[in-house]
């Protein structure tokens, strides 16, 4: 019985390692990364208009910030990749902004 359920807990292992990491759901952001403009430059963008940037990645696609906004809520931000259009902004679940 051990030995047929190796092959499949070996499969299934596979199937996960090739998923992509850490991508919440949260939002999904569609472009080619040719396009892509740089991360450190959304940051950069961000501190002028006020924000303090704790942490910045991509999920899904979109880039993800944690940080403190101008208006001092600490929030978890999404912006297009592209545009650096807001999508999303929450803190502790609460939806502070999302783009129609």
């Amino acid at each position: 019985m051990i030995l047929r359920i190796l092959p499949i807990a070996a499969a299934l292992s596979i199937v996960v390692a090739a998923s992509p990491a850490a991508a919440t759901g949260k939002m999904n952001c569609d472009a080619p990364q040719k396009q892509w403009k740089s991360i450190a430059k959304l940051q950069a963008d961000l501190v002028k208009q006020g924000w303090q940037v704790r942490k910045a990645k991509v999920d899904g696609g979109c880039y993800e910030v944690y940080g403190t906004d101008p208006q001092g809520n600490r929030v978890e931000a999404y912006f297009h990749p592209v545009s650096f259009k807001k999508l999303l902004v929450s803190r502790r679940g609460e939806v502070l902004f999302r783009a129609k």
